[in-house]
């Protein structure tokens, strides 16, 4: 028997060779398998390696909408989970998949945990990680919210804008750099002060490749130009690197109208009535008419 019935048949016999393998696809692409077995483990035309040190604790399931939950442990190796990898959040949100198997027939094994990662902690050479089952989407805020500013991402499909276009974004080579999150560069012009502000900076090669970061301060400094992350990336940027610099988007519809010829796109509600018009009464000296607040 293959598949679940004979994990169960092989589990019924008393005497058990039963191991377990995961299997983590992250965002961008990236394939990795890992069993605690001691031996490589070979199934569904995949290889689930033995010495990743991977492990996890007893999964918590439920017949409700509760979340499924668990945790996992292993080694930061050079060769699958490294620790600069995790600060540059690119196991943030891989999906993860989990067997039972029965290693001396891999054809026997039952599917018992598949979700997410979660919050990563490290520390002393290893690693932590939650993992969220699939009714965690449930926790999470669905459909549209009333509110003034826009709660897309610039370029994102929702915003619809092509951040391709001449004017609002430029690749650069990294001159200087300190902190791992001040960047100073020289000779770029045509650009306002401040275009840049509250944009994204994306590394394009070196250790940081596709890491992004949101820019906090853009200041034109005579000759200069100072670029200010909110927080470093993780993956040190180095000299030489190559990055992408996209325009600023703070919400606003103004903003969105006049920096980007994009309202038709925006999201928000910038005419909302605010806490205010809540607490408005009639006073002489003002028409509360209740007309439209905008005139």
């Amino acid at each position: 028997m293959v598949g679940a019935e004979g994990l169960y048949a092989h589990l019924a016999t008393g005497t058990t060779t039963v191991c377990h393998a995961w299997e983590i696809l992250r965002k961008d692409g990236v394939w990795f398998g890992f069993t605690d077995h001691d031996t490589d483990l070979e199934f569904g035309g995949k290889t689930f390696t033995a010495n990743s040190g991977l492990t996890a604790r007893a999964l918590q399931q439920t017949t409700g909408l509760s979340v499924d939950n668990t945790e996992a442990a292993g080694a930061l190796s050079d060769f699958a989970i490294t620790e600069a990898d995790i600060l540059a959040g690119r196991f943030d949100g891989a999906a993860l998949t989990g067997w039972e198997v029965n290693w001396a027939d891999t054809e026997s094994r039952v599917l018992t945990f598949r979700g997410t990662i979660g919050e990563i902690t490290r520390a002393g050479g290893a690693f932590q990680a939650e993992l969220r089952g699939l009714t965690e989407t449930l926790n999470q805020l669905q459909g549209r919210a009333f509110q003034r500013s826009c709660p897309a991402i610039l370029g994102d499909a929702k915003c619809g804008f092509d951040l391709s276009q001449p004017g609002y974004s430029t690749e650069l080579v990294v001159e200087s750099i300190s902190d791992n999150r001040i960047l100073v560069f020289a000779g770029l012009s045509g650009f306002e002060d401040r275009w840049f502000e509250k944009g994204r900076l994306k590394a394009l090669s070196g250790a940081a490749s596709g890491v992004i970061g949101i820019i906090k301060n853009d200041r034109i400094i005579g000759d200069q130009r100072l670029v200010e992350l909110w927080q470093s990336i993780g993956p040190k940027l180095g000299v030489g690197d190559s990055v992408r610099l996209e325009a600023g988007c703070d919400k606003r519809g103004e903003t969105c109208r006049l920096k980007f010829d994009n309202f038709l796109n925006f999201r928000g509600f910038p005419d909302i009535p605010g806490d205010q018009w809540l607490t408005s009464y009639p006073i002489s000296s003002q028409a509360n008419d209740g007309g439209s607040l905008v005139r």
